[in-house]
């Protein structure tokens, strides 16, 4: 695993331009004995005994990475192994949870003679990181039925049972210019204040127990063309978080219903996802001793329409910093408990 993480590394994959390392990953693969599909740059392999009867369980990580930030001390794209920690970029997200669910798909595939109770799909996926139309959403109607996916997103190994959603709105505040020295035209800033306040200080009735409230936050705004003159318009972003208790289409009608301005999402696909705690694979973890949790941070989770829960090695909080690192500790208890979560 070690060094199959190393080999992906070293091969820049940053969003929408991961077509060198999914060629890696694919000739791995085919080296390995597998027979992997890919759409784009979107690669699966389906186990070989698919028996009709049995629920379809997916094991799913990305490939793309973010573009590496400001203060690395290290090389991005050149792994370096030190005390124990694999330094370079994607190596905690997510490329932990790829290989050491390559492997563990590898294991139980070559260890199935029909005894286990599902089959098994493993997809590297792309564009996780821009949320893309040629990321997942290309390649699942291409997959067979998937009744639960596993995500191998950096958890600590901790399972994330659910996960927030996210919709951008543009909003604009429509007013009339005027010379600003004079009682004339209508300022579209101040009709944009209400607005935003409402925005600020709204809350949503349901609550969720493990991801709290919806969250909205204003983050940008542009009004003005010269000191002198009042603005006819006023427009502003808005960040909206949505827990598993809306849709996102929900969400969007009870904000314009509010709104004087005119608000538009620029999408609304990507749902918040859950899945019950009372589902096998999360009362599994639970008895090898894990604590289910929310989790703020998207993922492909958000395009799926079937239930699954994020479980990944490494920590949320090193993704898209400096100096990204997993340790070699994280990669081997990852690939054992996902062979002793799925063997049960």
């Amino acid at each position: 695993m070690l060094e199959l993480l190393k080999q992906i590394v070293a091969i820049p994959s940053v969003s929408r331009d991961e077509g060198a390392c999914a060629d890696f990953l694919e000739n791995y693969m085919r080296s390995k004995g597998l027979t992997p599909r890919r759409e784009a740059n979107n690669i699966w392999c389906v186990g070989s005994k698919q028996l009709p009867g049995r629920p379809t369980l997916l094991l799913n990580a990305h490939i793309d990475t973010v573009k590496p930030v400001a203060g690395w001390n290290r090389k991005p794209f050149e792994p370096q192994l030190e005390d124990g920690r694999l330094y370079g970029l994607g190596t905690n997200d997510c490329g932990g949870g790829l290989v050491a669910l390559l492997f563990a798909f590898m294991q139980l595939d070559a260890e199935d003679e029909g005894q286990l109770p599902y089959n098994l799909v493993y997809l590297a996926s792309a564009e996780e990181e821009v949320s893309g139309r040629n990321g997942i959403e290309r390649s699942l109607p291409l997959l067979p039925a998937i009744d639960v996916a596993l995500v191998g997103e950096p958890t600590a190994m901790q399972p994330a049972i659910a996960e927030k959603g996210l919709m951008v709105l543009d909003c604009t505040a429509e007013g009339k210019a005027g010379h600003a020295a004079r009682e004339e035209g209508v300022n579209a800033i101040y009709k944009a204040l209400p607005d935003i306040e409402w925005l600020r200080s709204h809350e949503f009735e349901r609550v969720s127990p493990l991801l709290g409230k919806v969250k909205m936050s204003v983050t940008q705004i542009q009004a003005g063309t010269q000191h002198n003159v009042v603005p006819d318009a006023c427009t502003f972003v808005v960040d909206v978080r949505t827990n598993e208790c809306y849709s996102n289409l929900e969400i969007l009608e009870e904000i314009q219903a509010h709104l004087q301005c005119k608000a538009q999402a620029r999408s609304t696909r990507l749902n918040s996802s859950r899945i019950d705690a009372d589902h096998p694979l999360i009362q599994r973890c639970i008895r090898m001793g894990r604590v289910p949790f929310g989790s703020p941070t998207l993922s492909d989770q958000a395009l799926m329409s079937f239930p699954s829960f994020k479980l990944g090695p490494g920590n949320s909080s090193r993704s898209h910093t400096a100096d990204e690192f997993i340790c070699v500790s994280e990669l081997e208890e990852a690939l054992q408990f996902y062979l002793d979560l799925l063997r049960e």
